[in-house]
């Protein structure tokens, strides 16, 4: 029994490439893993950043055959997907170094509401909880400028519109510090009502 071997047109872009595929198994034939390796052969194209379309159908399954989804010699498939250029991969890096930084703000934000919350539920002799009160105050004040920083530094980055990971990433990152910066003035109202409080009861007691 013969080999199976077909030929296929893929459209990558403004290029058309011509595979020529063997299936090692003559009952089943070439399978769309066999189509994604030769692509990454003739283009570049990591298997996981590609996109096989036959008839407006996404070529899912790795491990089926190219025959079940109804390609058959002489036809004509399209590819979508790029290589990332190592431009891209040094702004990716700059951006998972922000990240770094926003994960450290965080945890330190974190550690702030945790101890605004024990102080809220008495865990500190009243006289005391004002001087405690300032000094969490001046922490998120801190963090917050941090968190503009790291926003201005973001915003500073000018990626090319053909970097799409890249600006995905941005702007995940720029919601991400938002969101921090929403939950910096939060965490100052409650500061600033706990201490209102505190202030009218020691006006209250003075009297």
């Amino acid at each position: 029994m013969s080999e199976q071997t077909i030929t296929v047109t893929v459209a990558y872009g403004s290029t058309k490439n011509s595979i020529t595929l063997t299936g090692h198994d003559d009952a089943k034939g070439p399978t769309v893993k066999d189509l994604s390796d030769a692509l990454t052969q003739a283009t570049g194209v990591p298997a996981a950043s590609q996109k096989l379309i036959f008839k407006g159908k996404s070529l899912k399954d790795m491990e089926e055959s190219l025959s079940s989804y109804g390609i058959k010699e002489g036809s004509k498939l399209m590819m979508i997907g790029k290589r990332n250029s190592p431009e891209e991969e040094a702004e990716l890096k700059k951006l998972k170094d922000i990240e770094k930084s926003v994960e450290q703000m965080a945890k330190k934000l974190e550690k702030v509401d945790g101890e605004l919350t024990g102080l809220k539920n008495g865990f500190l002799a009243k006289d005391l909880q004002a001087e405690a009160l300032g000094k969490l105050d001046h922490r998120v004040k801190i963090a917050a400028e941090q968190f503009m920083k790291i926003l201005e530094q973001i915003d500073a980055m000018s990626i090319p519109e053909n970097f799409n990971d890249c600006r995905m990433k941005k702007k995940g990152l720029v919601k991400t510090v938002q969101d921090f910066l929403a939950q910096c003035d939060k965490i100052e109202a409650c500061i600033s009502d706990h201490l209102s409080k505190i202030q009218s009861k020691n006006l209250a007691l003075a009297e």
